[in-house]
């Protein structure tokens, strides 16, 4: 597959999987996520590969969700899966290849990248770096493991703040939640990922795909969970409620999602 919207590389042992579109903070629209799926497949069944990295081109951001920009007046992105953007299967791979999954976040983790980040396996983080979800601003939400595997890592209540509030975290406080592993000055982010990927590489690659099915095992009913939100979430994109949220961000004004309300 020929990407436009990602970079793909191999070395060493390691597979780096960078969105490119620095343009809109590394928002991802239904190529960018077909794209991500190709590429975790080449690299999960890959012996040798030891351990994936997703990254985000620049400096500003890891991911800011999806584009706003391409989602349409329908209620979706233009791609396959629910709502038009395959969503559920990249959020699957993630926890299906075999290899450790290391979020490199160096900006804004947001909405959907905020999801991305908390779903990989160790998450590395730039002191510069800012967490947050804004699905209920925009008109939407993640209802499988953007919401409760997220109260699985961070806790019930500082998930629904989280998800409630739409507000933004640091570096330090997402260390502090539990949110992510470890918090770097932003010159070293690269040496400290570095780092880690060669500590797993020196590990027993099955011992370590074991212990992630073991985690995995845990939460794996949130899957079910997610199928059934997604499908209500794709009618929920069809109502004027939605389209409100989409076409005030689109207009950068306050939406009014009250006069929508069933």
């Amino acid at each position: 597959m020929s990407y436009q919207d990602i970079l793909y590389s191999e070395q060493a042992g390691r597979a780096t999987i960078t969105i490119n579109r620095p343009a809109v903070h590394n928002a991802f629209r239904a190529q960018t996520v077909g794209e991500m799926i190709d590429a975790l497949q080449q690299a999960g069944w890959n012996k040798q590969i030891g351990v994936i990295v997703l990254a985000g081109a620049g400096d500003k951001a890891f991911c800011s969700g999806g584009d706003q920009s391409s989602h349409s007046e329908a209620g979706d992105y233009g791609g396959k899966g629910t709502a038009g953007l395959p969503i559920e299967q990249l959020q699957s791979l993630i926890r299906d290849v075999p290899q450790p999954v290391i979020a490199r976040v160096q900006g804004y983790a947001i909405g959907g990248g905020n999801v991305l980040a908390t779903l990989c396996d160790l998450t590395i983080a730039s002191e510069r770096a800012s967490f947050g979800q804004v699905g209920p601003k925009v008109g939407s939400v993640d209802p499988g493991f953007g919401t409760a595997y997220l109260a699985r890592v961070v806790g019930e209540k500082r998930a629904r703040e989280m998800w409630y509030l739409c507000r933004r975290y640091t570096a330090a406080e997402a260390l502090a939640m539990g949110l992510v592993n470890v918090v770097v000055p932003h010159e070293q982010l690269d040496a400290e990922v570095d780092r880690w990927c060669a500590d797993l590489l020196a590990r027993s690659p099955t011992a370590l795909a074991i212990a992630k099915r073991s985690f995995n095992a845990d939460t794996e009913q949130i899957r079910g969970i997610g199928a059934l939100g997604f499908q209500a979430l794709a009618l929920y994109y069809q109502t004027d409620e939605h389209r409100e949220g989409a076409a005030a961000f689109r207009e950068k004004r306050p939406p009014d999602f009250r006069k929508h309300a069933r």
